[in-house]
């Protein structure tokens, strides 16, 4: 018998004002079985940061050729491809010749470190990649916010992303370990 995703839902209150979006929005998110609250959590933190009305879940674990969140053009044409993790090398840069864009969140400090070392270099190559870091700590602490049904309000500002709910918050400070600017 095959396990069912479990259904989250989210409602988002974002203010980004480093890029001037402001706004709030449901989100519904199916969580594969196999996946943790952290990676659904780094999937509300990514559509938060990069937040635009076109941004969309994939099918994520389930659909080996996609990535966890898509912005598509209306000529289906993918603008932004956005990883979880630390994948090869070879599946950055597949994805970097299919999106105008492409941005990582790694995440496990210990083995993000050793993953960027070894890969550094070749990712340099990638000139329309991001790749972004989420240190254990504020994870961990983003991570405690998980419910089926969550409000969340996010701040965005300076760099800095502030989470918060009615139990608290967490800020985070995302370690740009390589940026592309378009």
């Amino acid at each position: 018998m095959a396990l069912k995703a479990t259904v989250f839902k989210a409602r988002i209150q974002l203010s980004d004002m480093d890029r001037h979006v402001y706004l709030e929005q449901p989100l519904t998110m199916a969580r594969h079985p196999s996946e943790t609250d952290v990676r659904l959590m780094l999937r509300v933190l990514a559509w938060s940061m990069y937040a635009n009305e076109r941004l969309d879940f994939s099918k994520g674990l389930c659909e080996e050729d996609e990535p966890e969140l898509w912005q598509k053009s209306y000529a289906d044409e993918i603008e932004l491809w956005i990883e979880l993790g630390t994948p090869d090398e070879t599946r950055l840069r597949k994805a970097c010749g299919k999106a105008q864009q492409v941005v990582l969140f790694a995440y496990g400090d210990n083995s993000v470190a050793v993953w960027w070392q070894k890969n550094q270099g070749k990712f340099s190559k990638l000139r329309n990649l991001t790749v972004v870091q989420i240190d254990d700590a504020s994870t961990a602490e983003l991570t405690e916010m998980t419910a089926r049904t969550m409000d969340l309000a996010v701040t965005i500002s300076d760099g800095q992303v502030s989470v918060s709910n009615d139990n608290g918050y967490v800020m985070i400070d995302p370690i740009w370990l390589q940026r592309f600017d378009n």
